[in-house]
């Protein structure tokens, strides 16, 4: 033995060696016989595996199982493999997360959780289910469904295309059965059997059969039975025992490199040009199997190594031929061709780049023969059709290439119409009443331009939408708008020649929504007075373009009068108001959202609207602060602020606290009313603006019903800050915008109104919140001129007790008010009978009156009310207790009626109380606030 193996290597003995230990010996062989045979079963076993297909062949070995077990509705052995193979899964994590989820995984999980679905419905089949079958299924099934949870997004897409995955299983299990990849290492999804395996050996393999002779004995017929029959030419391994016994006299140089020709791989010789030939035969009938592209063929032909594979291709389709040659171009035939292009949209494996590239070179060869614009026309409808078709999910954005091809393509449709009058556009147009041919003009061609720039509209939305709006290609994009608009315009004008009322309608609302959210600065420094700005300067101006006002104002009139649709003049009416408040137009926004109504049913309508209904309404506060209207602009604000989620009703973003309130598919809904970012309003003006509106309604009110018990708040996110700032344990300088408003709040309550100015007013609040109005620096002189005017209102409420007297010189120079202004404000508070107190013109000074109660003495009328009911209680109690049976229920009714009339005086001195908070002004306070 050793002499036979003189040249081989210490680990080919061991092998052989266990071989030769695992191999039971047959009666009559010889220990060299055992050993040869071991030498054949050991070329068998050096197969080169990747750790992917090992664990890959586990896991479709433990499926097969699985489905096995499904089609004789054994629950119990599914429940088993299924555990099996959730940990062999675990252990092929490290090359699921390099290769991804395998596809058959994912079908078996979609389909078994379909089929356990559909068992569990059928109450028959439960029903004669065993026990353990019974159990089985219910558990699996709760296991499966937590299990597909973390694969929603594969197990969906499986869904959404199945029969793409079982085509691709099918063509999986014909390359496996019929031959497995060329590489001499790899496997597929079902493993490398020794038989395949035998299928691959080397071909130049002539020293080795002078070796063993070349006789066909029983390895050669083991293998010869499962070769296809382009691998006849192939020479046989096995061979007879004791023909390589009966050759061990041979010289040992000789046998040690014949056999060495066994274990080493070798090209293919080139001696016989005939191996490359099967060898490219074999490889195309593979790519017809399996529709797959093999790379490297060069390597493999000069007898490399592994053959790289690119799975998951979709098969190639062969493009159809335009025209054959000496075809005469006509109409008729291009709508044939047309047709013939347009059949394959849509299906499973069409190539939607080569699609559009066919509708192109129609296109040309159409207008090369000079065939009117009529085909031409339909022609550039279906292109544009079929961009929009590239991205099949509705929730994809056009690609930038994509993007612009689309724009190009409309812009030369509208330029055709333009040029051409002769053209009409209809949808209501039948396809076989179409005139396309040039003898046929007028032209009428089926189609509809409006819808096509609606859906590119909408496209540029998503495009805005899944753009990141801190980087540069956001801005980029944006640049795009110009071009949009200048579409919609071109279009606007195409549709009043020739459009009906209802499109007219629509393409103005896509030019309004284009426009309402945009400050005209050119109008703003027109109505300015043009302030360093010379005549000519002004003339430019005009010329360049006509007033947003005026457009808008145009375009909604007609919408108003025409429009048949609610959700039409519902919008214009919004994005109108909208408009009027972002330019100050306060009166005009006010007047049209008073008599539109649509405050009363706006909630019946769909989710845009309302979101632009919420966008009008805080515009619309936030235009009635920069007048200085405050309490309008807190009622405006009120409902968005108080709710906690003004960035979702906005439609800016979603809240991550509702997250599991909704599913994935409700997620991408919301995500896709998301308003870009360009148009967004800014949540920290936002509150801003509300909270320094609650703070001058909310601190004078506080300091006249410090005492009422019956006080209520006007806001409660204002309150809510008041007490989150109390509670802070230690008390620095305020940082954030809400800890200046509270700050702010607390100096105006004790009437220091320069303190609270300095709060509300200073460079870090302006570069946050005042610099971004168009009028910044009037929008702080009106905050200082409102915080001068409540400072001196808490002021009055706060010390008017400690006063006999003051003079309004003294209040004028406190608060650097005019005297005018300061005796207007407290003549108001007089004559509402918030001020206990009266004038003396002469001296101009204010008199305090002495009418309101201290807090000692309004606790002691509060304990003399509740003592005198209880006594009320304590004789009605005892009446009822010393009464006979017959006389019980008179004193019953008597004592009901007192009671009554009890209730009835308590009623009586509460509006009493009521009427006296009245004269003091209480009562008239609360009713002004409520008004």
């Amino acid at each position: 033995m050793s002499r036979f193996f003189a040249t081989g290597s210490d680990s080919e003995s061991e092998e052989s060696s266990s071989a030769d230990e695992i191999t039971p010996k047959a009666p009559g062989t010889t220990f060299k016989q055992s050993l040869l045979i071991s030498d054949d079963e050991e070329d068998t076993k050096r197969v080169v595996r990747s750790a992917k297909d090992k664990r890959f062949e586990e896991l479709t070995n433990l499926i097969k199982t699985i489905r096995n077990a499904m089609k004789i509705r054994d629950m119990a052995k599914c429940l088993e493999e299924f555990e099996q193979l959730c940990r062999a899964f675990l252990k092929s994590k490290n090359i699921v997360d390099k290769e991804g989820v395998p596809s058959f995984y994912i079908r078996l999980l979609a389909d078994l959780e379909d089929y356990l679905n559909q068992l569990w419905e059928d109450k028959e089949g439960k029903k004669k289910m065993n026990k353990n079958n019974a159990k089985a299924l219910s558990t699996l099934r709760q296991k499966i469904r937590k299990y597909n949870r973390d694969y929603e997004t594969e197990i969906a897409a499986y869904k959404e295309n199945p029969q793409e995955s079982a085509d691709e299983e099918e063509e999986k299990e014909q390359g496996d059965s019929g031959s497995s990849f060329e590489s001499d290492g790899e496997a597929g999804d079902e493993g490398v059997s020794a038989k395949s395996f035998l299928k691959k050996k080397p071909e130049g393999v002539s020293e080795a059969s002078k070796f063993l002779k070349g006789a066909k004995g029983s390895g050669d017929e083991s293998s010869s039975s499962d070769d296809d029959d382009d691998d006849d030419e192939d020479e046989d391994w096995g061979a007879d025992t004791d023909e390589r016994d009966s050759e061990s006299s041979d010289d040992d140089k000789e046998k040690s490199k014949s056999l060495a020709t066994v274990f080493l791989k070798r090209a293919p010789s080139p001696d016989r040009p005939g191996d490359k030939k099967d060898l490219k035969k074999k490889k195309l009938k593979k790519k017809e199997r399996i529709g797959i592209e093999l790379e490297g063929e060069g390597e493999e032909e000069a007898g490399g190594g592994w053959e790289k594979v690119r799975s998951g291709i979709p098969m190639v389709k062969e493009k159809p031929k335009m025209f054959a040659k000496g075809t005469e171009i006509n109409t008729a035939v291009v709508v044939k061709k047309l047709n013939e292009i347009l059949q394959a949209r849509g299906k499973k494996g069409t190539d939607r780049a080569a699609q559009i590239e066919l509708l192109h070179a129609l296109a040309a060869i159409a207008a090369e023969n000079n065939l009117g614009q009529g085909i031409l026309v339909k022609i550039k409808f279906n292109i544009i059709a079929s961009l929009y078709d590239y991205n099949p999910n509705l929730a994809a954005f056009m690609k930038a290439d994509m993007w612009k091809k689309c724009l190009d393509c409309i812009d030369e449709l509208l330029d055709i119409l333009f040029e051409h009058n002769n053209i009409f556009i209809g949808e209501n147009i039948v396809e076989d009443s179409e005139n396309l041919a040039i003898s046929d003009q007028p032209f009428r061609v089926r189609g509809c331009v409006l819808t096509l720039v609606e859906r590119m509209d909408e496209e540029f939305t998503k495009i805005m939408q899944n753009t990141d709006p801190h980087s540069q290609e956001y801005v980029d994009n944006l640049k795009d708008e110009g071009r949009v608009c200048g579409i919609v315009d071109r279009l606007l004008t195409y549709l009043e020649n020739k459009g009906s009322t209802e499109e007219i309608c629509r393409v103005y609302l896509r030019r309004i929504m284009h426009t309402y959210y945009k400050f005209d600065y050119k109008a703003h420094r027109r109505s300015l007075g043009l302030q360093g700005e010379t005549k000519s300067e002004l003339d430019q101006e005009e010329s360049e373009g006509e007033d947003s006002a005026v457009i808008m104002d145009r375009l909604c009139k007609f919408i108003y009068a025409k429009d048949r649709t609610d959700r039409i003049r519902t919008c214009a009416i919004l994005c109108h108001i909208y408009h009027h408040a972002l330019h100050s137009r306060w009166y005009q926004a006010r007047d049209l959202m008073l008599m539109s109504h649509l405050q009363d049913n706006i909630q019946h309508a769909d989710p845009p609207v309302q979101i632009l209904y919420n966008r009008t309404m805080v515009q619309l506060g936030i235009c009635a602060f920069r007048q200085g209207m405050i309490k309008d602009a807190h009622n405006a604000l009120l409902d968005i602020q108080s709710s906690g989620r003004a960035k979702e009703l906005l439609g800016q973003g979603l809240l991550m606290r509702n997250m599991q309130e909704r599913n994935a598919e409700q997620e991408k809904i919301e995500k896709r009313r998301q308003v870009p970012f360009h148009m967004h309003i800014n949540l920290e003006l936002l509150e801003c603006v509300y909270l320094v509106s609650a703070m001058l309604l909310e601190i004078p009110y506080m300091a006249a019903h410090e005492f009422d018990a019956r006080r209520r708040m006007i806001s409660k996110q204002f309150h809510h800050q008041l007490r989150v700032g109390e509670r802070q344990p230690l008390l620095g300088p305020p940082e954030s915008m809400r800890e200046h408003v509270v700050a702010a709040s607390k100096a105006m309550k004790m009437g220091d109104w320069r303190t609270c100015h300095s709060f509300i007013i200073n460079e870090k609040m302006n570069s946050k919140v005042w610099d971004l109005f168009p009028e910044a620096q009037r929008v702080r002189e009106m905050l200082v001129r409102k915080i001068q005017e409540e400072s001196l209102r808490t002021y009055l409420f706060t010390y008017s007790s400690v006063y006999d007297s003051i003079s309004m010189e003294t209040l004028s120079e406190m608060f650097e008010l005019e005297i005018p202004t300061v005796h207007s404000i407290i003549s108001k508070m007089i004559i509402n009978e918030e001020l206990m107190a009266s004038l003396d013109q002469p001296t101009q000074t204010v008199v305090m009156h002495r009418t309101e109660p201290t807090s000692l003495q309004n606790m002691a009328l509060q304990l003399a009310e509740k003592l005198g009911s209880l006594v009320e209680n304590n004789e009605r109690v005892f009446d009822l207790k010393q009464g006979v049976y017959g006389g019980y229920f008179n004193r019953d009714q008597k004592g009901g009626y007192q009671q009554k009339q009890s209730y009835q005086r308590d009623q009586k001195g509460g509006y009493q109380q009521k009427q006296g908070g009245y004269q003091r002004g209480g009562y008239r306070n609360q009713n002004q606030s409520n008004y």
